[in-house]
């Protein structure tokens, strides 16, 4: 590997463990957090559901700020506007505000997160290409996943501890603080490499124009497409999952202030996600093709998010946590790599983010839908309804599958397989 080669690793390294600690401060407790602010399960999960909306609404407009501005404006632009609407968070807690506001705070975290989704991973796979990488893009995202699960078991910890010696805002203040050192590290650090910004076109030009490559080179891809539509059904459902499973275990835990544990749980999943990160790709080459490993990883979660739902027992709880965890976290690698070996260069970061955008549009639909089945049945029968959801994302993968791309085959075996610009 060259130098340059290890230096943008090294980068995107950072910055997925800052972005990730930064966050983790307040996923153990997030419902948590809107539940005491006086939200109902159905509210709490609707604020939820606004944050992916938001993420549905503003993927193209800030597809364009990364395909035609550039990488780094649009990481940067994301850690202001995460660190403002954070504070806003903050506030409406503090003020107990009534639900109209944290929709429209929701929406803005979601803007937030579009600024970076896509545009990192293509920032890190056109900076690899131009820097003369062959390696495997299944273990740079698989170091990646190791990194976020490390920082995650930390933030989580600490988010968790913290909030009960103190309260449930200042884990929210910690994301902030973290979010604008995020800022300053990347004004210094992130420069795009690989990649010449198009600023030919005015705004709504290229809007238009990055919407038709969206769909000519993900919709109108087989391959590509199938993909993309399974993602509304597992992205729903493992964040719904993942916020549901904070006040779930505390219930079972039998202690509602227990606020440590529920950073507990939250860890456990990131030393999961820290093990399936370090498998993944020693389980990619155990398989002729990569939807075999994402598949066989669906099928998994879907079993675990049943078994969870129906458990009465704490500590299995747990050890099903760790399970689907693992299992969550060895698709991911894979997806990610199978995906971008079939997206040219010049449109990745726009089909990234089209992808984020259907996940995102699951979460829309089902994270308040199943909040309110929470309500009306309790946590265990929502997951049992989550894992059935998920199943519907499963023909879709195995249409994809069938269409035989060298993606799919792609670094089945030896070393791992060259990463490729797309023509």
């Amino acid at each position: 590997m060259t130098t340059s080669a290890r230096r943008v690793q090294g980068v995107y390294l950072t910055l997925l463990l800052g972005n990730t600690l930064a966050a983790s401060f307040i996923w153990g407790i997030n419902t948590l957090f809107l539940l005491d602010a006086g939200l109902t399960n159905f509210e709490a999960f609707a604020a939820n559901a606004f944050f992916t909306a938001g993420m549905v609404i503003f993927e193209i407009p800030t597809g364009v700020v990364a395909d035609t501005i550039g990488r780094r404006a649009s990481y940067l632009l994301g850690t202001v506007t995460l660190s403002l609407s954070t504070a806003l968070y903050w506030l409406l807690w503090l003020w107990h505000s009534p639900f109209v506001w944290w929709a429209l705070a929701s929406m803005l975290l979601g803007l937030g997160f579009t600024f970076f989704s896509g545009a990192v991973d293509a920032w890190l796979v056109d900076a690899l290409s131009v820097t003369g990488y062959t390696g495997s893009l299944e273990a740079v995202f698989g170091r990646g996943l190791v990194v976020t699960g490390v920082a995650m078991f930390a933030g989580s910890v600490l988010g968790g501890v913290i909030a009960q010696a103190t309260n449930l805002g200042v884990p929210f203040l910690l994301r902030a603080g973290v979010l604008v050192l995020m800022f300053v590290f990347a004004f210094i650090a992130m420069r795009d490499l690989g990649f010449t910004p198009d600023t030919t076109m005015g705004p709504l030009k290229a809007t238009r124009n990055i919407l038709a490559q969206s769909i000519e080179h993900g919709m109108r891809k087989r391959s590509v497409r199938y993909v993309i539509l399974s993602a509304p059904f597992a992205s729903g459902v493992g964040i719904y999952a993942f916020y549901a499973l904070q006040p779930y275990v505390l219930q079972l835990y039998g202690d509602p202030k227990a606020y440590s544990i529920a950073g507990l749980a939250a860890a456990i999943l990131s030393l999961a996600q820290v093990a399936g990160g370090i498998v993944a790709p020693r389980l990619r080459r155990m398989f002729a093709k990569r939807t075999t490993t994402v598949i066989g990883a669906s099928l998994g979660s879907i079993v675990v998010l049943v078994l969870l739902g129906l458990t009465a027992f704490f500590w299995f709880a747990v050890v099903l946590l760790v399970v689907w965890g693992f299992v969550y976290a060895v698709a991911g690698p894979v997806r990610q790599a199978y995906l971008n070996d079939m997206i040219p260069s010049k449109q990745r970061a726009t089909v990234l983010s089209f992808d984020s955008l259907f996940g995102s549009l699951g979460g829309v639909v089902v994270q308040p839908a199943l909040g309110r089945a929470a309500d009306l049945w309790g946590y265990g029968t929502s997951l049992v309804i989550g894992g059935a959801i998920e199943l519907i994302g499963i023909p879709f993968l195995l249409a994809s599958r069938r269409q035989g791309d060298p993606a799919d085959t792609s670094g089945a075996h030896g070393n791992g397989d060259a990463i490729v610009s797309g023509s």
